[in-house]
């Protein structure tokens, strides 16, 4: 093992608005910080918001896509038989496993990545990612294909069934005329912060394997910066507007304050 420093080289592609980037990215990132903590906040103070949703709302602040939709799914398909399926004991075990396999997966990636040969210290973005770390190596990658691959796939499937999931709650609230719209709206937040995920998981996925050097580089900086500044914004703010007792509740200690 030895101690390797890398040079972050897109940073001179946007050296002529570098003021602008460093005045929006220190605006963007405390509004990121504080509009989560807002909202962390607002559901472990409120004991009406103590519920399955909430506290899955609450550990989407920080991960989690998947337990949330399945709160949905029976909410929605099964509401009669929605308290005996999701029990508290299963929102434990949801919450703990959304934290744990994020854990676990960095954990072997960053593990499988020490281990490799690196040959370049130049990566041509603005910021360090794994994948980025082992294109520069000059020993043996295929543990890392492998596991990419296979990491890759049990992502797709898992957003092919969240889709799958929001498809039959579209076609049962359909259904359901007025009291199905209703119902519908509260999946609008998980739905916009599914789609922001897919989005921005897209644009690094396609700058990272493919070439893009016909994209404006600019561009290209903020499609980067999507995934990890933008959807950490938008999902609070939308949870906050669209959810309409998380809503009630930030006015209501607001007023306190």
């Amino acid at each position: 093992m030895k101690n390797i420093s890398f040079i972050l080289d897109g940073y001179k592609g946007i050296y002529d608005q570098r003021y602008i980037f460093v005045v929006v990215l220190s605006l963007l990132y405390p509004v990121m910080i504080i509009s989560n903590s807002i909202l962390i906040y607002v559901i472990c103070a409120e004991r009406g918001l103590h519920k399955p949703m909430y506290i899955f709302i609450c550990n989407l602040a920080c991960i989690n896509l998947y337990v949330m939709a399945y709160d949905r799914y029976i909410s929605i398909c099964y509401p009669l038989e929605y308290e005996k399926i999701v029990t508290p004991a299963k929102v434990a075990i949801g919450v703990v496993v959304s934290w744990l396999l994020p854990f676990v997966r960095s954990t072997i990636t960053i593990s499988i990545t020490a281990n490799l040969n690196i040959c370049g210290v130049i990566i041509e973005k603005v910021y360090c990612d794994n994948f980025s770390v082992v294109k520069l190596a000059c020993s043996d990658t295929i543990s890392n294909n492998i596991y990419g691959a296979v990491m890759m796939s049990f992502t797709i499937l898992l957003v092919v069934i969240i889709f799958y999931t929001y498809v039959r709650i579209i076609f049962i609230c359909l259904a359901l005329s007025k009291t199905g719209r209703v119902k519908f709206s509260t999946c609008v937040p998980h739905l916009t912060a599914l789609l922001n995920f897919v989005i921005g998981s897209c644009f690094e996925m396609f700058q990272s394997r493919f070439n893009m050097r016909h994209v404006p580089y600019t561009v290209r900086v903020i499609l980067s910066l999507y995934v990890l500044i933008l959807s950490p914004i938008i999902n609070p703010i939308m949870y906050g507007v669209k959810t309409q007792k998380i809503k009630e509740a930030i006015i209501k200690r607001n007023r306190f304050t």
